[in-house]
């Protein structure tokens, strides 16, 4: 067969591969455990895209080396958009931390859409007597402060560690297993200060079993609109985004990216109250742009791991 007859063959296969799919049930693999910021975004967007395709779409929990099983798997699976990806900044802060992370969160993936996004809220225990960021980068400067994580090099973390690099304070880490446990030991009185998405705290937050002092992003929350930014806080510049997106396999076909962009742009607006039920904020938007949204968060997280020194475990 000449070349050309090849090439056109294979294009007309494809075609024909994009317009049947989904033909079977889809996997979108979650790197971090059931009932987190992850999951349930992924869990609302699948239920919704399983509606407008008419075939499952079903989570499967990957919870291991910071995320980098459910992103290996993905970088390594066939790029027919059977196998997805739950994309958060976990997966391109994991590289940074694990030289055999065993991806590249660029050159192996095709992004399909960035969904939702969230700052994440600098919360205090209620014996903490800071009554704003100010007082607590003093209260910081002579004593001994502890904050929760979920873990080493997670994004919470990582937020955690920017704020002490520029507000010029130390803080002690205390990681814990997962982000729940992070709260828990925040709203019992364990850890001084914890940085964690909004929806995770709200409720306390709103109930007064714990105090916010600040958001990491440059606008204020809905969530939260009384809580005051860091950057207008005492912090000028300081700005972390929490975000959440879905990504397949790097040469997956485009009419396939595409028609899952398409699905997923056209299930947002349905999904805003959800969505906003839990602190977050719908995005959408084309493939290109998150692609691009991507590599600059890769470079910011780099930049953030290298100031902190921080090392995976393990």
């Amino acid at each position: 067969m000449k070349p050309l007859s090849l090439f056109v063959t294979l294009f007309l296969a494809l075609q024909v591969q994009a317009q049947d799919y989904p033909s079977r049930s889809v996997r979108v693999l979650v790197g971090l455990g059931a009932g987190g910021g992850s999951d349930t975004v992924a869990r609302i967007m699948t239920t919704k895209l399983t509606d407008l395709l008419g075939q499952s779409f079903v989570v499967d929990n990957r919870p291991s080396a910071g995320g980098a099983i459910s992103s290996e798997i993905v970088a390594k699976a066939a790029p027919d958009g059977y196998t997805l990806l739950a994309m958060s900044p976990t997966h391109v802060i994991t590289p940074s931390l694990r030289a055999n992370a065993g991806y590249d969160p660029i050159r192996d993936f095709a992004p399909i859409i960035l969904t939702v996004y969230t700052p994440y809220v600098l919360s205090v225990r209620n014996s903490v007597p800071a009554a704003n960021i100010k007082e607590l980068i003093a209260m910081a400067k002579t004593q001994r402060l502890t904050y929760a994580s979920s873990g080493i090099g997670g994004s919470n973390h990582l937020t955690a560690e920017l704020f002490k690099h520029m507000a010029g304070v130390d803080m002690i880490h205390v990681p814990y297993k997962s982000g729940a446990q992070a709260n828990s030991a925040l709203i019992a009185g364990e850890v001084h200060v914890s940085f964690t998405a909004i929806g995770g705290l709200v409720s306390h937050i709103k109930s007064g079993r714990v105090r916010a002092l600040g958001v990491t992003s440059l606008k204020r929350s809905a969530a939260t609109p009384e809580v005051p930014t860091i950057a207008e806080s005492g912090v000028p510049g300081y700005e972390v985004i929490g975000w959440y997106g879905l990504g397949a396999t790097a040469k997956t076909p485009r009419a396939i990216i595409d028609k899952l962009n398409a699905a997923a742009n056209k299930a947002l607006p349905e999904l805003k109250e959800r969505y906003a039920n839990i602190g977050t904020e719908i995005a959408g938007g084309s493939a290109a742009e998150f692609a691009a949204y991507i590599k600059v968060e890769h470079e910011k997280w780099a930049r953030v791991v290298k100031i902190s020194g921080a090392k995976a475990e393990g």
